[in-house]
């Protein structure tokens, strides 16, 4: 996103290695910069590159923060934007600084100095390198910025830093889940102790207390000045309370919530939540000489907690095992409602079929055997087995003839089959092949119709 130039305040904050160091330097050129966009700054000796970070109004106030006032003569200048070669060199230089820490703690082992390099930064035009190190007293390095010099063939600078301010150079993520305050935007480092913690009511626990530096977080004291204004509001000296049950004293106080909990001396057990008016009124009572009855008449009324974990939303009806259990119930409707239309379709196609007692029987797999077509056989097939398998086949037990003979008018008399003839005969018609035709059974064999010869 552009910054436009402000001429009320032509002065801008750079940011040099991701925000590792950041500096103010003047826009002489008046020119339109934009954030993140990289320019040539002046330095001691030669020229540096950062990036553009702040301008405008916020740069003064940035300034009044550090009491630093426009007018200052250590505020340099912006020498115009970076071409494509001081950015090569640029790039290049920062691609040798982890190579060049790594040799300077081997250095620095080598000749058993008490110390920990814990950044190394070369400048913009690679003329000057600056090694920052941790030491817990004063480090004697004379010969070691002669080893380091005659190294990296470069003017060499030591700067002593704290814990805090390498983690800030470092970077990394907290336990918030965000970056890190101290490589972002905090930039005065003050001294967190134990008394703010405390002050908190929070348990002292040096694993969740601590940061990355391993000291103590910045983060417990940006909260520490509200916490200190709802104390102003609790009353003194109420750490007991004297009632006609016993004698209570305090057990734990909510700053926010503005509620201190009392109990019972002996009885421990049984806790009573006093806001700060009641517990007000009780210390009054007692310097009266009056003591109330008991504490629950003073009690603050309990909030209904609501159980998250019976709670009903949308998310908390789909699970992957009811959709389980929903597509399994689908597949079985589907498989019991084919089964049953099966079921339907065979029972209506073979109401009037006698049932088929050979399906154990083994297929004929013998193809090549040809049919036997004698049409010379006896018309007698009563006791020839039913095909169920041809419907053009007549069935022996639903012919009318074959009960009544071959005749049919034999029955014509009787008046109780005259319904049942005039019912049977169109669908005898309709589904039978005559009688007296031969039956074809399949195609026929011209061998089988020659006379056997002796």
């Amino acid at each position: 996103m552009p910054t436009s130039f402000n001429e009320n305040c032509n002065i801008v904050e750079v940011s040099f290695k991701k925000g590792a160091r950041k500096g103010f330097y003047r826009n002489t050129g008046n020119l339109d910069l934009y954030k993140g966009q990289l320019v040539v700054v002046e330095a001691a000796q030669g020229f540096d590159i950062g990036e553009v970070n702040l301008q405008g109004e916020l740069v003064r106030a940035q300034m009044k923060k550090r009491r630093i006032t426009e007018r200052d003569d250590t505020i340099r200048n912006i020498l115009g934007l970076a071409n494509e070669q001081e950015i090569d060199l640029y790039l290049d230089g920062r691609n040798r600084e982890k190579e060049t820490m790594i040799r300077a703690r081997a250095i620095a082992r080598s000749l058993d100095l008490d110390m920990k390099i814990g950044d190394v930064e070369y400048q913009g035009d690679g003329k000057k390198v600056t090694i920052y190190y941790i030491a817990d007293g004063r480090v004697d390095f004379r010969e070691l910025v002669k080893v380091f010099a005659r190294d990296f063939k470069a003017k060499i600078e030591m700067r002593q830093i704290g814990a805090r301010q390498e983690a800030g150079r470092i970077g990394g993520v907290g336990t918030c889940g965000r970056e890190l305050c101290c490589s972002t935007w905090l930039q005065d480092f003050k001294s967190v102790t134990t008394q703010s913690v405390r002050y908190q009511n929070l348990a002292i626990n040096t694993e969740k207390m601590s940061g990355q530096c391993g000291r103590l977080k910045c983060c417990l004291n940006f909260e520490l000045d509200t916490y200190n204004d709802a104390l102003k509001k609790f009353p003194k000296n109420a750490d007991k309370i004297e009632t006609g049950e016993g004698l209570a004293i305090l057990r734990k106080t909510e700053i926010l919530k503005k509620i201190m909990i009392y109990s019972y001396e002996g009885n421990f057990s049984v806790s009573y939540k006093l806001d700060i008016e009641a517990v007000q009124q009780l210390l009054w009572m007692n310097k009266q000489g009056q003591k109330p009855e008991s504490l629950s008449k003073f009690t603050v009324a309990e909030e209904k907690i609501i159980d998250e974990s019976k709670h009903e939303d949308l998310v908390g009806h789909v699970s992957l095992s009811s959709l389980e259990d929903k597509d399994r119930r689908n597949r079985n409707q589907n498989r019991n409602r084919q089964q049953g239309n099966n079921s339907n379709r065979q029972g209506g196609n073979n109401s009037n079929r006698p049932a088929n007692t050979n399906s154990n029987r083994p297929a004929n797999t013998n193809s090549n055997k040809p049919a036997n077509t004698n049409t010379n056989k006896p018309a007698n097939n009563s006791n020839r087995p039913a095909n169920n398998n041809n419907p053009n086949r007549q069935n022996n037990q639903n012919n009318p003839n074959k009960q009544n003979g071959n005749n049919p008018n034999a029955n014509a008399n009787n008046p109780n089959n005259k319904q049942h003839n005039k019912t049977d005969q169109p669908q005898r018609k309709q589904n039978h092949p005559p009688r007296n035709k031969p039956r074809n059974d399949g195609p026929q064999n011209p061998n089988t119709d020659k006379p056997k010869q002796d």
